[in-house]
């Protein structure tokens, strides 16, 4: 497929609103796909640029290219477009036009001045180009895997130098294209594709593909969990093994070492007797307040990074160079291979220990590692085994792999197991809970002892009890909010930028497409830092043009003046939930105030208006 078609069904997904509507466009999409000659490689390529990156979700390849960058090889490709041809008598000027579109530095103040005030970088190339005098004579347009390529090799571009190499690959490539397939590149380089749809909506049009409806998707969302690349499910559903049923799919379709399985999360309870009442006895364990990691080992080391380890957080984020501590765990393991579920915790060097989650946290960084590891050493808690030895365990019962697990790691500094204990009994549950916050733990994690790992939170698989009461609010737990937007202030807050946040839970409209849905205005209960802070994130995930996100419901009289893309999740502790006629969710927090930023967990991972009811005032 060439790239500018590609680039017509992008147009065409970026101008609708309904999530049924971009399904069918995107089930379109994915028809041609498997079409086409080159289906095979094009399918999982396509599926990955959609979401605005050359590789899936879960691997690390970053273009380092600042918007500044792009706006230079802007500059420079208008320079070149209208340069004019000969300073023939037809053109008295030509010398004076030469001069003025050789200066860049010209260039590049009118068009940062322009990117202002468009607040795309999409349109301005789309606009730039449009405006270049060549661009009804382009021919030999490349296709989805040439222009793969070409952005490949932008990215693998490294060393001094590098930077202009960057631009002029870039320009060079920008030359071949149309104004449209310009518009998605320098969005795709940024990461910012504003498309508005999610996983979920692209494993759905999967299913539309062969049913013309989302009769599949449960058994796709399961095969995804297993194997969480969508490249690769869309090329086994659609081409690999396209007459199975989607049921045979997922017996076939398994997990695969160095490609992270989706992690199992806990479901929440209001206290012991109600865990055992409803789970029997239990395999209880402490409950880490630190990051979720789920290491690869594989002894014959990975092809793309070299190693003979690999470690994922709870979204899917390839943190692999951040845990030097990794090269002794994989060292200590006497196996071929294997797949563990762990927490990360900072251990204070001074007392031994467990440090906060905000502590721990400072290990997931990109620069100074080392010295970081040295001053802030990291223990990998390890409670679960999802492959050993090629051998799948994910249907195995929990009290199994737990064995297998015994057997496999032996305690060291780096790793320990997690001791667990069984109990029936729920005074014995309490006791046990109550022993963790002693420790300065979250508490207890309960689970059915022969429970499959199957991923989410649409079980009762896993379950914690809720936030111990009075902890941080009179509410009987936390909320998850997704960060809507914020407001710019007043006063002293004034010179942050930031003043207040608007908040929001995740629910469904009518025809089970996400919605998110106002519950909170936060003016106060931040400190100071962490109104920095949260700015300083916020402004990472801007939306386009300041435009409020398609899914967001909110009353126009509580709109923000700044609207954010989905993406920043803080945990909230509130005393009280009240009516509200003017927050879509149907109620608001009284008193509420920041927890932590959670940085470690997806927008999707929020808290539903559904959870949201089950929490109360606590006693």
């Amino acid at each position: 497929m060439l790239f500018r078609d590609f680039s017509v069904y992008l147009q065409k997904i970026e101008a609708i609103s309904s999530r049924l509507d971009i399904t069918a466009v995107l089930a379109d999409l994915f028809k041609d796909l498997a079409k086409n000659a080159q289906a095979k490689e094009e399918i999982v390529l396509a599926t990955y640029l959609m979401q605005g990156s050359l590789v899936p979700s879960y691997l690390s390849l970053e273009f380092q290219m600042s918007e500044k960058m792009l706006i230079k090889t802007l500059a420079r490709v208008q320079a070149k477009a209208n340069q004019p041809e000969s300073k023939s008598k037809d053109n008295l000027f030509a010398e004076v036009d030469q001069n003025l579109f050789s200066d860049h530095a010209t260039l590049e103040k009118k068009l940062t001045a322009e990117y202002k005030a468009m607040g795309d970088i999409g349109e301005l190339f789309e606009k730039v180009l449009t405006e270049s005098k060549n661009v009804q004579e382009l021919v030999n347009q490349p296709s989805i895997s040439e222009v793969h390529r070409s952005l490949r090799a932008i990215a693998l571009t490294s060393g001094p130098g590098s930077q202009e190499q960057k631009i002029e690959l870039l320009a060079n490539l920008l030359q071949r294209l149309d104004p449209l397939s310009a518009k998605y590149i320098s969005r795709i380089i940024l990461g910012k594709m504003r498309l508005g749809f999610s996983t979920m909506t692209l494993i759905d049009a999967l299913s539309f593909v062969k049913n013309n409806s989302k009769i599949d998707s449960a058994n796709l969302e399961k095969a995804f969990f297993k194997k969480a690349d969508l490249g690769k499910l869309a090329q086994a559903y659609l081409l690999d093994q396209r007459d199975l049923s989607s049921s045979d799919l997922l017996k076939t379709y398994q997990v695969e070492l160095g490609v992270p399985v989706s992690p199992v999360l806990c479901q929440r309870l209001n206290s012991a007797h109600e865990i055992i009442e409803k789970m029997g006895e239990v395999i209880a364990e402490p409950k880490y307040d630190g990051l979720r990691v789920q290491i690869h080992i594989n002894k014959e080391k990975f092809a793309d990074n070299g190693l003979t380890y690999k470690a994922f957080t709870r979204n899917l984020e390839d943190v692999t160079p951040m845990f030097p501590e990794l090269a002794e765990v994989a060292r200590s393991l006497a196996v071929q291979n294997c797949i563990l579920d762990t927490e990360a915790v900072g251990i204070d060097k001074k007392t031994g220990k467990f440090l906060p989650f905000q502590e721990t946290i400072q290990r997931k960084r990109k620069h100074g590692i080392a010295d970081k590891a040295i001053e802030l050493p990291i223990c990998f808690y390890t409670f679960d085994l999802i492959l050993l030895n090629n051998q799948v365990l994910t249907e195995e019962p929990l009290l199994v792999r737990k064995q297998k697990l015994a057997a496999t790691v032996l305690d060291n500094a780096a790793i320990k197991k997690t001791e667990y204990v069984l109990i029936h009994e729920p005074a014995v549950l309490k006791t046990f809970h109550e022993a963790q916050l002693k420790l300065g733990l979250e508490g207890a994690v309960m689970k059915q002892k022969d429970s499959q790992y199957i991923a989410g939170r649409k079980s009762w698989r896993w379950v914690k009890i809720k936030e111990e009461e009075g902890s941080h609010g009179k509410l009987s737990d936390t909320i998850d909010c997704l960060m809507l937007g914020y407001y710019f202030g007043k006063g002293k807050r004034q010179s942050f930028g930031i003043g207040a946040l608007l908040v929001g839970v995740l629910s469904q409209d009518q025809n089970g497409s996400l919605v998110v849905k106002s519950l909170s205005k936060i003016g106060t209960g931040l400190t100071d830092e962490q109104f920095r802070e949260v700015k300083k994130l916020a402004d990472q995930h801007l939306s386009q043009a300041n435009r409020k996100p398609i899914i967001y419901d909110v009353d126009k009289n509580l709109f923000p003046d700044v609207w954010l893309e989905p993406y920043l999740v803080l945990e909230i502790a509130a005393d009280e939930i009240s009516k509200s006629p003017i927050h879509s969710a149907g109620v608001a927090l009284r008193f509420p105030r920041l927890v932590k930023i959670r940085t470690d967990k997806s927008f999707e991972e929020a808290t539903t208006l559904k959870e949201l009811a089950e929490i109360h005032i606590a006693n």
